[in-house]
């Protein structure tokens, strides 16, 4: 095995090298044997095989072994002519079938080529091409079928590169397959050309060069040519079989004998009604009773002791059954039903076709693209999202469930589009009215017809899967700090490990994988990306060394990654900002609280009302300008004042002075006070 391919290399060579320089009896004899032999291989191998692809070879095996057998054609030709003798097996062949007999020989031969070129390699080519078509028709579901496997987490990622290989490679067989069984076609026929060439060579041969009369002529050369002819047809005939058993071979879990006697006696009335038939024969006058008595007694032998076996079978499989009942009833089965996903959709009976990929729909598609937009935009590994249908919704109403709990509802139209006025729109459009989910912005819903119209007139326009997707996108966003567990951290510090190990096992002796994902997690909760994890371990391992406190570990990390904060948030040479009074400032640092669970702001309703009364003021400003109020605040508060803030505010940017790049030139809009 080891120096097979130079092996292989050297015998492809040496088979077109017999075409031209004669070979020795005896080496033709060997030869010959040999081809009989691996043709008797491939047609075993061919039977042994589950599917197709396990013997992918074979389209290149039928184009060597037909040159193998041309290239025999040609030297054993060249002995019979050139001789009147080819070797003992081509003599032997010729005298067991022909005898002496050279027209029952001929007709014996001419009968063996039609067999294979008629019946077995003419449907063997009709049904590669056939697979051929209906494979390549086949790829593109096969491949949404994968696709849709992967997101419903039934297989991994790697099991779906190995599934979408093997759909290549069925493909290239059977390709492949369609145009291979022409050389065995084009073999059959040259079998009858070259045959009938050395016949009419030999007669001419031998009464011309040699002076023999012409029943001698006929006698020797026809005994040669049937005898080469045979040895040659016996190989061909069992590589066209070997053909038609590959391309009409369904994947299967065990081999083509197996699989023959499993179906064929499967049912053990079938036999006895066999029986019975034969045994109807048998009675009749005139024909032979004992082959009928015989095979009839067989047939219902063997019907009785297939019932038997099915019958406990059948015993087996109840047992089975009253055990898994039993294993039902045990209190450990609850523990499967305890499980519950990350990230599940479920909508209603007319959301369905955007689904489903059999009738176009590619939500499936988007899903696979979201995940990846939420690993580039926040570097976080969005968990496997479930897809359910669900008959007690509405038919166009969808909710989005975390952890099993609804934490968001829409509602579509899956043959209409959603049109929304970015503030640019020329006139208003005729439409069902509605809100988009994602944002709440106003929208109405219009036909496909509409569609252009609206476009034209300034609206955006976007499907119905596009809002669901948006949707999801922004809910996964939203509670992206909620799916990162400590089992997605450890996958994120074992990848690093494998560039950076000094990093990881510095990181691991300072801190534990909790606290490292509640750091991860307060980032991911004011959308702060965490791809450049290398920047933020590092800033980790040094500031563990000052404190523990995870909030306090998160505002160092947002300090290193202000250039990533400015153009998430802020992304231009100039920002409008509101700042904090400093008689607001004072506050918040008085009213922090350190305890052993963590630190926490202490402020009275009163002060808090007040707070969110001048913050709303503030926040009015920004109505018509082209960017997101902004409240710049120091430090130490910053984390204390977005939490403050945060319930009534949730999408409000609170900044701290270090986080802002120091090019960035800054313009304040007013002052939340007390």
């Amino acid at each position: 095995m080891k120096f097979g391919d130079i092996f292989v290399v050297i015998a492809v060579i040496a088979t077109i090298v017999m075409m031209i320089v004669p070979l020795h009896p005896l080496i033709l004899d060997v030869l010959l044997t040999f081809n009989i032999t691996t043709a008797l291989v491939i047609l075993l191998v061919s039977m042994y095989t589950q599917n197709a692809l396990q013997f992918s070879i074979f389209p290149s095996m039928l184009l060597l072994t037909t040159l193998f057998r041309l290239a025999l054609n040609v030297s054993s030709t060249r002995l019979i002519l050139l001789k009147g003798y080819a070797g003992k097996v081509i003599e032997s062949f010729g005298q067991f079938v022909v005898g002496n007999n050279a027209l029952v020989g001929f007709i014996i031969f001419l009968i063996l080529v039609v067999i294979q070129f008629i019946v077995i390699t003419k449907g063997a080519e009709r049904v590669a091409e056939v697979a051929a078509r209906f494979t390549l028709d086949g790829m593109p579901g096969k491949q949404m079928s994968i696709d849709a496997d992967l997101n419903a987490g039934l297989i991994t990622e790697a099991e779906a590169r190995k599934r979408r290989l093997e759909i290549q490679r069925e493909a290239d067989f059977y390709g492949a397959m369609d145009g291979a069984s022409k050389f065995v076609k084009g073999d059959a026929i040259a079998a009858i050309i070259i045959t009938v060439i050395n016949i009419i060579g030999g007669l001419i041969t031998g009464m011309i060069l040699r002076g023999m009369d012409f029943a001698s002529a006929v006698s020797q050369y026809t005994l040669l040519t049937v005898g080469d002819g045979l040895v040659s047809q016996i190989p061909a005939l069992l590589i066209s079989t070997a053909t038609g058993i590959v391309v009409t071979r369904a994947a299967s879990e065990s081999n083509l004998g197996e699989d023959i006697l499993k179906q064929i006696l499967s049912q053990p009335k079938v036999l006895w009604i066999a029986s019975g038939v034969l045994v109807f024969f048998g009675i009749i006058p005139g024909l032979p009773k004992f082959p009928f008595f015989i095979l009839s007694f067989l047939m219902g032998f063997l019907g009785f002791t297939l019932y038997q076996a099915a019958k406990e079978e059948k015993i087996l499989e109840e047992e089975d059954v009253e055990k898994q009942v039993e294993e039902i009833k045990s209190p450990e089965s609850v523990i499967s039903l305890l499980q519950v996903d990350p990230i599940e959709v479920e909508f209603g009976y007319g959301i369905i076709p955007l689904a489903d990929t059999k009738q176009g729909g590619d939500l499936l598609d988007r899903i696979i693209m979201i995940r990846k937009q939420c690993a580039m935009d926040l570097g976080i590994i969005v968990p496997v999202i479930r897809l359910r249908d669900n008959i007690q919704l509405g038919p166009e109403e969808y909710i989005i469930k975390l952890k099993g709990v609804q934490v968001a509802k829409g509602e579509i139209k899956p043959d209409y589009y959603l049109a929304m006025d970015p503030g640019t729109a020329s006139e208003k459009i005729e439409g069902v009215g509605t809100r988009e989910p994602a944002f709440g912005l106003p929208a109405v819903w219009i036909t496909e017809d509409e569609k252009e119209k609206a476009e034209l007139l300034g609206y955006t326009v976007v499907d119905a899967t596009s809002v669901l997707a948006t949707h999801l996108t922004e809910v996964i966003k939203a509670h992206a700090h909620e799916l990162l567990n400590r089992q997605d951290v450890k996958s994120l510090t074992d990848s690093l490990k494998e560039r950076y190990p000094a990093v990881i096992e510095e990181l691991l002796d300072n801190l534990t994988l909790g606290e490292i994902q509640k750091v991860l997690a307060n980032l991911l909760r004011e959308q702060v990306p965490i791809r450049d994890l290398l920047t933020i371990f590092e800033t980790l391992i040094d500031s563990s060394r000052i404190t523990k406190d995870p909030d306090m570990l998160t505002e160092y990390v947002r300090q290193t990654l202000f250039r990533v904060i400015t153009e998430r948030f802020i992304g231009r040479s100039k920002v409008k900002v509101v700042t904090l009074s400093s008689g607001l400032e004072e506050l918040l640092r008085n009213s922090i609280n350190q305890t052993q669970e963590g630190s926490f702001l202490s402020i009275s309703p009163e002060e808090s009302q007040k707070i969110y009364s001048s913050l709303a003021e503030e926040i009015k400003k920004f109505e018509g300008l082209d960017q997101d109020p902004v409240v710049l605040t120091p430090p130490v508060i910053r984390v204390y004042f977005k939490r403050l803030t945060e319930q009534l505010f949730p999408k409000l940017t609170v900044l701290s002075y270090n986080e802002i790049d120091p090019q960035l030139e800054i313009e304040s809009m007013g002052t939340v006070k007390i």
